[in-house]
């Protein structure tokens, strides 16, 4: 297939990106000027890479032009930060989205794959495992935002015919994470315990989360690319909870020795508990995590130490 990649350099997109070329798809990916490709690309392998504005319907349109399936990884704006800015999270996530549909629309591509968050979008939990039937209730602008674009492109589902995927992915870790910029609790833990830093604890360390490796979350993609079913919303998750505590374990074992940990006052904003289930891409998808959490760390570790090192 020829596929559009939106985002397809960054840490989630180029995992993406090398499964979809094993699959021997012939690849279009979009990304912001002076961001450069993630690594030099074989002879036969069909990498197109572009660079624009998202918010550039001349620019977006060139992109989609004779491709089937558009995949769209972009947001601009972070759940911890989003809040700050809600208009510009709007305008630079929801706007540039409905453009993108617009010309989706206007060249006949069939069939788009968005990259929710599954970490956002339920907000808190009023049952575990969390599944797709569960009820919406975002409470950051990142969340509210990634629902109403996820509402839009069912919207153009319905009254366009375009085949719509939506993966509500949990917190990703894994290699080509930036180590400067670390985001989520596995990256910037290991960051920081590389360095020999102490890590700082919101809590008594309890808070659980679902996490999963970069590499299962782009096999999912590579499976909702071929997916033609008649499902729409999938959770992409490990299926377990894993507390900090068990988290920092984890990382202790990989490294061969203890972490030093700071508690401190709890926040009230960060919900307990977070897992999701991912029965129903298990099933439509035929799609299921490998990577367990100690491995997934332990390539992380290797990864972040060689990016130290240069």
């Amino acid at each position: 297939m020829n596929i559009a990649i939106f985002g397809g350099g960054g840490f989630i997109g180029s995992a993406i990106v090398d499964r979809l070329l094993k699959d021997g798809h012939k690849l279009r990916i979009f990304e912001r000027p002076r961001v450069y490709p993630f690594r030099s690309f074989a002879a036969g392998e069909q990498v197109e890479w572009v660079t624009g504005d998202l918010m550039s319907m001349h620019d977006v349109s060139k992109v989609v032009d004779g491709v089937d399936v558009v995949l769209h990884l972009v947001s601009t704006t972070l759940p911890k930060s989003s809040n700050d800015d809600p208009i510009y999270d709007v305008q630079s996530n929801l706007v540039a989205t409905l453009q993108m549909l617009s010309a989706i629309r206007e060249k006949g591509v069939g069939k788009i794959v968005f990259i929710s968050s599954g970490g956002t979008v339920y907000g808190e939990p009023s049952y575990l495992p969390i599944d797709e039937a569960h009820p919406t209730e975002p409470q950051v602008s990142y969340g509210i935002t990634k629902l109403a674009i996820e509402k839009y492109l069912l919207l153009y589902q319905r009254q366009y015919g375009i085949k719509v995927n939506i993966l509500r992915v949990t917190n990703p870790y894994g290699e080509r994470q930036r180590v400067e910029t670390a985001q989520g609790a596995v990256g910037v833990f290991l960051s920081r315990a590389l360095q020999g830093l102490p890590l700082d604890i919101w809590g008594d360390g309890s808070v659980t989360r679902d996490y999963i490796h970069v590499s299962d979350v782009a096999e999912a993609f590579s499976h909702a690319v071929a997916y033609d079913g008649a499902k729409s919303v999938f959770n992409i998750s490990s299926g377990m909870g894993t507390s900090l505590n068990e988290l920092i374990e984890n990382m202790e074992i990989v490294l061969g020795r203890s972490i030093e940990r700071r508690y401190l006052k709890g926040r009230p904003f960060d919900v307990p508990v977070s897992v999701l289930d991912n029965s129903l891409a298990r099933h439509e998808l035929d799609w299921h995590p490998t990577v367990s959490l100690l491995d997934g760390v332990r390539r992380t570790a290797l990864w972040m130490e060689k990016a130290l090192e240069k």
